[in-house]
């Protein structure tokens, strides 16, 4: 342990604090914006106000992270679901939102003026692809043909305020949920799958980096005859 603490605390490739926050700080600024700011409200000041309350969440989520021992192990179901519970806790004690609801937020944020239903659809799909999210099942196309039949029963294209016209295509989206074996009552525990993956990639992502740091440091002359040591033996709390 002496060894990987000083190797990694010598590499400037492994920040523990960055790689378990960079996806959890990212919070829009729009935020802040919801509401007009009051007369006299400078710009730097709103500027300062939002760095504040980035190190407050910051301070708050590392230190929920110091509490509790990671194990870098991506492969482990038990080590995963540790690291999505310790990051859901640091998230909620910190204020932050999960990754469904920034989902939520965006398509929010990014639809909230499109009047019709096909380019709110088309709009969702390129969220999806941004945020590289697959369509693993072909729903999409699901939507579009659902979407066409509705279109062609009412013989127009179909508004978002057209409650009658809205209510036909969600009973289509009744029959693709049912077709897809998707209840309501489980979406609680596709978020959660959903929090595992994000966990499982996040662990995979500092295992490389630590292999990387490590793998660097060991070229240099006084770590060449070191012993390799394994990265599930690391405690990330050295490193925060």
């Amino acid at each position: 342990m002496a060894f990987s603490y000083r190797l990694l605390s010598r590499s400037k490739q492994l920040y523990g604090s960055q790689a378990i926050l960079n996806q959890q700080l990212a919070f829009p600024v729009r935020y802040y914006a919801k509401e007009a700011a009051p007369d006299g409200f400078k710009g730097d000041e709103m500027l300062k106000d939002i760095f504040r309350d980035l190190k407050k969440q910051f301070d708050t989520a590392i230190g929920v992270f110091r509490k509790e021992k990671i194990i870098i192990d991506p492969e482990d179901p038990a080590a995963v679901s540790h690291y999505a519970k310790v990051m859901k806790t640091a998230r909620e004690k910190a204020g932050l939102l999960s990754e469904s609801q920034r989902i939520q937020y965006t398509i929010e944020e990014e639809t909230k003026d499109i009047p019709d239903a096909r380019t709110y659809f088309l709009q969702l799909q390129e969220i999806r692809i941004k945020r590289d999210l697959p369509d693993e099942l072909g729903v999409e196309a699901m939507i579009m043909d659902a979407l066409e039949k509705v279109e062609k029963e009412i013989k127009k294209p179909l508004m978002r305020n057209d409650k009658k016209g809205m209510a036909l295509l969600m009973a289509e989206f009744d029959k693709i949920n049912t077709k897809l074996g998707v209840r309501r009552e489980d979406l609680p525990k596709y978020e959660e799958g959903l929090e595992l993956k994000i966990a499982k990639a996040q662990l995979e992502e500092l295992k490389k980096d630590a292999v990387e740091a490590m793998e660097t440091q060991r070229k240099r002359e006084e770590f060449k005859n070191e012993e390799a040591v394994d990265v599930k033996s690391l405690d990330i709390r050295n490193f925060l």
